[in-house]
């Protein structure tokens, strides 16, 4: 069955800052997002994306977060942390397929020491893109409820 989910935040890291800056606009190819500080470096982990269930998680758990600080490209309204490797799924016209899980994270002990444990299986998906092109905070995610 196909379901619609919806883009809540768009970050990029830029080259020689050490944080996420918010967008409108991600324009992405087979390399990543351009623009961004890890554009080519790994298409395997070319883009980042989490859920807000990641947010909301920390929050119940008494930890403060900002949108952005988990290195996210992309904030989604929905979980896609139980899709398969090599699941692919749109965003606007643009095709991402599923390549890595996150994995526990040391940087996170930076905002409180229980978050790397806490969001162990949590973080969110590394994809890489299949199809290029660009996503706005507006674009509706199309994906198939496994």
């Amino acid at each position: 069955m196909k379901k619609t989910g919806k883009i809540l935040k768009l970050f990029e890291s830029h080259v020689g800052k050490n944080e996420r800056v918010e967008c409108l606009e991600l324009r992405v190819d087979e390399n990543g997002v351009l623009n961004d500080k890890f554009y080519a470096k790994d298409r395997e982990r070319s883009v980042l994306i989490s859920s807000i269930d990641s947010y909301l998680l920390a929050t119940k758990n008494n930890i403060e977060m900002q949108y952005g600080d988990l290195g996210e490209n992309i904030i989604v309204d929905f979980n896609p942390y139980h899709f398969p490797k090599k699941y692919q799924f749109q965003i606007g016209e643009v095709i991402f397929e599923i390549s890595q899980y996150c994995t526990l994270c040391k940087s996170l002990t930076k905002i409180d020491s229980k978050l790397p444990k806490l969001l162990k299986n949590d973080r969110g998906v590394f994809a890489k893109v299949i199809n290029s092109g660009s996503i706005h905070k507006d674009s509706k995610v199309i994906y198939t409820e496994r």
